[in-house]
Formats: structure tokens, C-alpha cells, sequence
């Protein structure tokens, strides 16, 4: 047979005139999804938040222009269906507004400033949240095959890293649409995505009570990951309709007419199972040996009464009319699920033989129920207000959410105390670690792996070098740089006032470390952190031995191996010694420091006196010190090891003094002895404004052979910050040696 071919003028016209046609069937959908969106906000929005809704679609639509999704339509129908989902849940102007503009920043190079300048700077954090948490997701994804465990966590950090919970019901309603458009994709990444919105996104909607949302997004993703299944189960759910839906309208009218009789005003409406928990409903009766037409509540009734009397009033009216089923009643009233979720759920034998599931609730245990977190941003008679923290008390029942709500805030209540105590990073390969708040890079080595914990010389953090010391962030990605060789742990990484290691698990690794090594080597590590830390800490540092005897070591060779092994860290000896040794001033008495009122030094027991600092030695909160009577000036208070007290020869002048609660900061001057180079002041000062403390003064002396001395004169809270800064400068390179100057 003779077939010929199109010409390709004619061909190209008809593309032409489908593409024609595709756009104008476009444009027309859009036009009425707008119209819809405007519609559905004017029911419970104010005029002027109405106003800001169109704003915010009109500024999306010249963002998007020209963008089109893989389906072929334009871009902007995606913001503009995940808005319409939020619309159901009457969330509020800002929300819907960000929803609209949600992709504006990633993909049209938007800027943020742009956003809060137009539409407010909640808009933009919306905008920005829901950013950040795209990033962190697709970062997720480009990692190994998720455990449950790194599932379970990426969870908890989506939750952790929004500060507003609205963020996240943006984004389920972002994912919502996208599920619904899945099928342009390929296969592969059509499964991919599907099984990420099976095991991260629907059971987090089912954690924020969120139903609605939840069994959408569980059977979208149920019909990509499993489609014969999917389609077996549709098919015979489909093939029993007519009789099901018969049955439910006859039952549901004899129900209204008895409710009616008891005085019970309700609504009454079937509801029908969704197609996923019908599936795993099938496989928990399979496993009983039943069957599909065994499972009773593939259709349930639902009544919604006014009050909570009201459902146990039904509850009896409904057992007075059918026999209930024993064993198959539920009160999630008295006890609600963790998420929220609060009815009465009973299953009675209707025509004698056919089990019927029925559920009783009042209207707003039903919009908790569907709603979820969204029902607190819900209006009443149209006016913008949130519902108080009583209507929002269900959120105390959140297993992963134990603290308490109090005052008007919603949004800052449900930040709970298990997830802001948690930070969650990212390995290099995409997986997730969790870790208390305030782990370092560190921290992180050693919960991988101990060895890698041991080799570590260095950490980047989102391709960044950053010290072993840094603070971990949500959502970092943390490369750890490891020696080839056993290098092994500093002594240093257990100094808590260095701040390397957080948590108790790493510390305990790097204490095992040191305590297999020789006893002897211990002993003369020990021996050089107490010639090179402790005797500068502690002025007048008294005999090893002594020591050793004070903190209940038979010897000073045992200290020293306490010491070297890390078992008591240097600042720690220098506190114990600061409360317990006492004052080597010549027949001078001095009362132990205690708390006293704050702002003050306290005089023979009496605070407000005029007094102040000795210049000479510089004392600090923890220091032993006396006080000196200054004619016509008071009392000035000088360290009890003081030289000019130690020779003062008029002892009457001498007097009882003691710490009070301080809350204010305290001049004191160090000396730095160091060999010098280019930037050493620069790294020195650096060490000290990342401890936020004042230097007032810098003085150098230079000697021979590039040898230089550093006066730094600092304003402390006390002797531990000063101990802490100290130890950090002595770690600074060419540094030979940090004292207190008065030593």
C-alpha cells in the first residue's frame, strides 16, 4: 500500500496549531485555579489579606514565565495547587502567599530582600524555610539507601531545622502536587521519590495529625511503588461500591432518626477506607487466613456531635440500637493517640450478622483529626485569630513533643525539648548521624568510628576548614580529615574549657586511650602538664605531694598519671585547689569565697562598702584575697599572696574580705613569651574577642634573638574563663609560655 508522507510545512502547522491549543487550554486552567484560590481565601480572609494573596500570585506569575514542569505545563500551575491545598486547611495569608512564592528564590534567582520588601518578612522566612528544607532533602536523596534510622532522622530534622511548623505543611503540600505530576518523570526516579514520600513525608503528616494529607500522599505513592497492587485492590474495592454505599445510607438514616429521638443533634456521614490501609489491612487478614470480603470496615459510619457528653450519650443510643462487637471498642477520648488524634471507635453487628465500624467525635476533635497542626492556624467568624493554647492542649500528648504549652504562642510552643536538643548532620555519603546540641566535628569522628576518632587532625564543615572545636549546625555536612598513621588523641581534647569534645561517649574513647598507654609515660606527661599549666594557673602552687593528698591520690607520681592520662584535667585541679588550700599570708585568715549578694565584695560579712581592686596583683572571683584599710579611700582588696601584703608591716590594717555573686568583669594582665612572627598579636587577640572578652590594654617588650614578651591586660567574669583563655593562647604557634603577670 502507497502512503504519503506529510510535507513538513503541513506537519509543522499542526504542531503549531497543538501547541496553540495545549497554551490555551493552559492558560484557561490557570485562570480558573486562580480563581478558585481567590475564591476559596475570600471565605475566611480579610480584604487587605486577600489583596496580599493576589500580590504575591501576580509576582509568582512574572517570576515563573516561560518556566514549564515536566508535564508541559506552565510552571507556575505547581505553586499554584500547593497553595489550593492550603487554602482546605483555611491556613493564613502569609502561608498562602508562600506557598505561592515558595520556588521563586531557587529557581527564578529571586532574592529574599525582594520578598520580605514586598510581602512582609514573615513571607520570606516561609520562602526561606521551605528552601532550606528542599536542600536538605536532595541531599538526603543523592545519599546510600536509607536505614530506618537515617529515615527516622531526617524526620526529626525537618521538624528541628523549621522554625515555623508552617514551613512543613508547605512542604507536604508541595510534595502532595508533585506526586500528583509524578508521572512525567522516569521510572526510576518516579520509585525513587514515591518510597521518599512513603517512609519520610507521610508518616511525618501522620506525626502532625495531619490526615488529610496523609492518606493522599500514602496512596499516590503506594500506586507508583506497587502498581498491580494498587490496582487489584482499587478494583475490588470498586466491585462492592453499589452494595456498600446501599448499606451505608440505609444504616446511616436509621442512626439519624435514633440520635434524633435521644435529643442528640449530629451528622452522620460514611467514610470510606483509602486504598493503602485497605492493603495493609489486607495483609494483617491474610495472615489470619481471611479474606477480602472478611474485612467489615472498608466503609464506617461517622458522627459528629457537639460536645464531649454528646459522643458518650450517642455511644449508648448506637449500643442501645446494635449489639456491640466485645473487644472491638476504643475510647480516644480519655486516651488519645500520640499524635493528637482523639474519638470513640466501637464496631456493632448491624442485620444481625454484618459488623459495622463506627467512629464519634465533636466538630473540633474532627478538625483536629483531619487537620492536624493546620487547625490551630483555622478562623473563627473570619477574624484572624489563632486558637489559644487550651483549644491546642492535644499537642501535649505528641510523643515526640514533651513540653508543656503555655501562653498564646503556638508557634513557639511546639518547639519541644527532645528536638532542640539534637543536632543532625550529614556524612559525605549522604547519611544522617544525630547528635546532642553543641557537638563538635570531633564528637562526629568518634561516633562513626572510634579509630577515625583517634586519627583526626582536622574537620570540614560544608567544604569548609573549620577548628575541631566548632559547633555543629543542622544540616551540616561534615568530611572528617584523619593521619594515616596512629597519631592518637591530644590530652587537650579533654580540657572542657577548649570545648573539643561535647559528648560523654568521645570522651570516654580518648580516656580509654590514655589509660592503655604506659604508666610511666603518663607520669611524665603529667609531670609537664603541671610545670606548664598548673603553676601558672595557681599562684603559689604548693608541693606535688601535697597536692596529690588534698585530691585523695596516695602520691604526687599518681597525680602526675591522673594527670597524663587525662582522669583530671588541669583546670580541674587548679578549682579544687582555689576552694580548698589555704591562704600562705603570714598569720592572715581569710573566710572561704561563698555566694552573697550580688555586685559586691563583702567587708567582715558586710556588703556596699566602698572597696576596690588592688592594681598590683590584679584579683579575680576564686582568688583568695584580703582587704587593705587605705586612708580616705577605703578598702582596697588585694590577693592574699600579694607581695605588698605579704611585706605589709601594719597587720592592723588588714581585713576579713570574701567574693560576692559577681556579675561584672575584672582587669587582669598576662604575659605571652613567644617567638616572634608575622600575626602572632593578630591570632592572640583573635583567641581572646572569640571568648568576648574586653582587652583594654597591649604592651610588647622585645629580647634577643626574636624572643618577645606580651602584656595583654583582659577584663574577666572570673578565674575559669581567664584558665580558658590561657590554655587556648598557649596552643597558638611559637608560643613558648602564658603566665598570670604578679606571679
Amino acid at each position: 500500500m502507497l502512503r504519503l508522507a506529510r510535507p513538513d510545512f503541513v506537519r509543522a502547522r499542526t504542531l503549531d496549531y497543538n501547541l496553540l491549543n495545549t497554551s490555551r487550554y493552559s492558560i484557561m486552567k490557570t485562570t480558573m485555579e486562580v480563581d478558585a484560590l481567590i475564591e476559596g481565601v475570600s471565605s475566611y480572609l480579610r480584604d487587605d489579606e486577600i489583596a496580599a494573596v493576589k500580590a504575591a500570585y501576580e509576582f509568582a506569575s512574572h517570576a515563573h514565565q516561560g518556566q514549564t514542569r515536566k508535564t508541559g505545563e506552565p510552571y507556575l500551575e505547581h505553586p499554584l495547587n500547593t497553595a489550593m491545598a492550603l487554602v482546605e486547611f483555611h491556613l493564613d495569608a502569609d502561608t498562602i502567599a508562600a506557598a505561592l512564592l515558595h520556588d521563586v528564590t531557587e529557581d527564578c534567582g529571586v532574592p529574599l530582600d525582594d520578598i520580605e520588601a514586598r510581602f512582609g518578612p514573615q513571607v520570606a522566612q516561609l520562602v526561606d524555610g521551605v528552601t532550606k528544607l528542599n536542600k536538605l532533602t536532595s541531599r538526603a536523596r543523592t545519599g546510600e539507601a536509607k536505614t530506618r534510622a537515617n529515615v527516622e532522622n531526617l524526620r526529626k530534622m525537618l521538624l528541628a531545622t523549621a522554625e515555623d511548623l508552617r514551613v512543613v505543611i508547605i512542604k507536604l503540600s508541595d510534595r502532595l502536587h508533585n506526586m500528583r505530576t509524578l508521572g512525567a518523570l522516569p521510572a526510576e526516579k518516579r520509585r525513587t521519590i514515591a518510597r521518599e514520600t512513603l517512609e519520610i513525608y507521610a508518616p511525618l503528616a501522620h506525626r502532625l495529625g495531619m490526615a488529610q494529607l496523609k492518606w493522599q500522599l500514602e496512596d499516590l505513592a503506594f500506586r507508583y511503588l506497587e502498581p498491580r497492587s494498587y490496582h487489584r485492590v482499587a478494583r475490588l474495592v470498586a466491585g462492592k461500591r453499589t452494595e456498600r454505599e446501599g448499606f451505608i445510607s440505609e444504616v446511616s438514616e436509621v442512626l439519624r432518626q435514633e440520635l434524633d429521638r435521644a435529643g442528640i443533634e449530629a451528622r452522620v456521614s460514611g467514610r470510606p477506607k483509602h486504598i493503602y490501609s485497605i492493603y495493609k489491612k489486607m495483609g494483617k487478614y491474610d495472615a489470619q487466613g481471611k479474606e477480602f470480603g472478611d474485612i467489615h470496615d472498608l466503609f464506617a459510619l461517622r458522627v459528629v456531635v457537639d460536645s464531649v457528653s454528646d459522643c458518650y450519650k450517642a455511644l449508648g443510643t448506637i449500643h442501645n440500637c446494635w449489639r456491640p462487637v466485645p473487644e472491638e471498642f476504643d475510647d480516644f477520648i480519655a486516651n488519645p493517640k500520640n499524635n493528637g488524634y482523639q474519638a470513640l471507635h466501637t464496631t456493632v453487628m448491624c442485620r444481625g450478622t454484618t459488623p459495622l465500624e463506627i467512629q464519634i467525635r465533636t466538630h473540633a476533635m474532627h478538625r483536629v483529626n483531619e487537620y492536624g497542626v493546620a487547625a490551630h492556624w483555622l478562623y473563627k467568624e473570619g477574624k484572624a485569630e489563632v486558637h489559644s493554647a487550651d483549644e491546642a492542649a492535644w499537642l501535649r500528648q505528641l510523643g515526640d513533643w514533651r513540653e508543656d504549652l503555655e501562653g498564646e504562642d503556638f508557634l513557639d510552643s511546639i518547639k519541644t525539648d527532645v528536638l532542640a536538643e539534637r543536632v543532625f548532620v550529614y556524612t559525605p555519603k549522604g547519611e544522617i548521624k544525630e547528635l546532642p546540641r553543641g557537638a563538635t566535628p570531633l564528637d562526629f569522628a568518634f561516633r562513626i568510628h572510634t579509630d577515625l576518632g583517634y586519627r583526626c587532625i582536622g574537620a570540614r564543615v560544608n567544604g569548609k576548614l573549620e577548628p575541631l572545636n566548632y559547633t555543629l549546625r543542622n544540616g551540616d555536612v561534615v568530611e572528617i580529615m584523619a593521619s594515616k598513621g596512629d597519631r592518637g588523641p591530644s590530652l587537650d581534647w579533654l580540657n572542657p574549657e577548649l570545648g573539643y569534645v561535647k559528648t560523654s561517649h568521645a570522651r570516654t574513647k580518648v580516656r580509654q586511650w590514655f589509660k592503655k598507654q604506659e604508666r610511666s609515660q603518663c607520669i611524665e606527661t603529667g609531670r609537664q602538664i603541671w610545670d606548664r599549666e598548673l603553676k601558672k594557673l595557681v599562684p603559689g602552687l604548693p608541693a606535688a605531694d601535697r597536692v596529690a593528698r588534698l585530691l585523695d591520690y596516695p602520691d604526687a607520681d599518681d597525680l602526675f598519671a591522673a594527670l597524663g592520662s587525662g582522669s583530671v584535667s588541669s583546670s580541674q585541679v587548679a578549682l579544687k585547689l582555689s576552694r580548698d588550700l589555704e591562704p600562705a599570708a603570714d598569720g592572715v585568715s581569710v573566710v572561704p569565697p561563698r555566694k552573697v549578694s550580688p555586685l559586691s565584695i563583702n567587708v567582715l560579712g558586710v556588703g556596699d562598702l566602698l572597696t576596690r581592686l588592688g592594681s598590683c596583683c590584679h584579683p579575680l572571683p576564686g582568688d583568695k584575697i584580703i582587704g587593705y584599710i587605705t586612708r580616705g579611700r577605703g578598702i582596697t582588696v588585694h590577693r592574699s599572696d600579694c607581695v605588698n601584703i605579704l611585706n605589709e608591716e601594719d597587720k592592723e590594717r588588714l581585713i576579713k574580705v570574701t567574693w560576692g555573686e559577681v556579675a561584672q568583669v575584672y582587669p587582669v594582665m598576662i604575659q605571652v613569651d613567644a617567638w616572634n612572627r608575622v600575626g602572632l598579636v593578630r591570632d592572640i587577640s583573635g583567641i581572646i574577642a572569640e571568648e568576648r572578652v574586653n582587652l583594654t590594654e597591649v604592651a610588647m617588650a622585645n629580647h634577643n634573638d626574636d624572643e618577645v614578651s606580651l602584656y595583654f591586660t583582659l577584663e574577666v567574669k572570673n578565674g575559669v574563663q581567664l584558665s580558658r583563655i590561657m590554655s587556648r593562647i598557649y596552643s597558638v604557634w611559637n608560643v613558648v609560655s602564658v603566665m598570670r603577670k604578679g606571679e
